[in-house]
């Protein structure tokens, strides 16, 4: 929280910036030199007026959209917070929707997924990165972040219905069991394919970025939900967590060798002789 002192200096920082700006190049970067200053308010005030001196251009509503977005509070449902997801929100569906750069659509879908997925809107999300992937298939990110949605549509109902059914955790669905059948029966028919596709994300994320250790974790947990949809077929079971297995084992040994890097010396340039 600023001090009564720091706000001053923002207020008459802005009163400053309004004398000297008088075009949309000084108006765009007085709102980028706020906006990495931390003065959001005053930042947002520079992009709105960059907007108005150049209707045309799309970069201050990129600007804008990440002021907004760096202020949303992933997790806290309070009305002022949600309201600046869905400003930037707005913001980054006019860039989609506009002539702009394909870096600025990236941007702006990604943009969009990553805050409708902080706010639990999965089909939202789901839509927006699928837009991201489908303009940039090569960032492995929007494939992670896809696979991601996908273990997270599975993992909670199948844990609902375990729970209804008092399964221990290392309990699996048994098809020998009428109960546990119809319930395994109703969410692989339900979720099977969402798994499937889960599995497709993953395996392309890590494929385009080998060392990707999010993803092979998240790979390891959607094998086990495959596991456990297998209740009517054990070798495949088996066959699922030995690869979830694999999985845990890759991604400790991608930390593992990460946190070497990290902590090893650098290099010295040898002494010229």
């Amino acid at each position: 929280m600023k001090s009564g002192f720091q706000w001053i200096l923002a207020f008459l920082f802005c009163a400053l910036i309004r004398v000297q700006a008088q075009s949309y190049e000084s108006e765009l970067q007085w709102g980028v030199d706020a906006y990495r200053d931390g003065y959001y308010e005053v930042a947002i005030q520079h992009f709105q007026k960059a907007m108005e001196l150049d209707p045309t251009r799309t970069t201050p509503h990129v600007y804008l959209a990440n002021t907004f977005a760096s202020q949303y509070i992933p997790g806290v449902q309070t009305e002022d917070n949600l309201r600046f997801a869905e400003e930037a929100i707005e913001q980054y569906k006019f860039v989609l929707d506009s002539e702009a750069d394909k870096k600025f659509k990236i941007t702006s879908a990604k943009g969009i997924a990553y805050l409708y997925l902080n706010m639990k809107k999965l089909d939202e999300a789901d839509n927006y990165y699928s837009k991201a992937a489908y303009m940039n298939p090569k960032d492995p990110e929007n494939w992670y972040s896809l696979g991601v949605i996908d273990w997270m549509e599975t993992y909670q109902p199948r844990m609902e219905a375990r729970a209804k059914l008092k399964l221990r955790p290392e309990d699996h669905l048994n098809a020998g069991n009428p109960q546990q059948k119809t319930v395994c029966d109703e969410l692989r028919e339900k979720y099977a394919s969402t798994v499937e596709e889960g599995i497709r994300n993953l395996e392309q994320a890590i494929f385009l970025r080998p060392d990707y250790d999010d993803a092979m974790a998240y790979l390891n947990l959607t094998y086990r939900e495959r596991a456990d949809l297998e209740c009517a077929d054990p070798a495949a079971r088996a066959e699922d967590l030995k690869t979830a297995d694999h999985w845990v084992d890759m991604t400790m040994a991608v930390k593992k060798a990460k946190a070497e890097k990290a902590n090893s010396p650098a290099p010295t340039a040898p002494n010229p002789q």
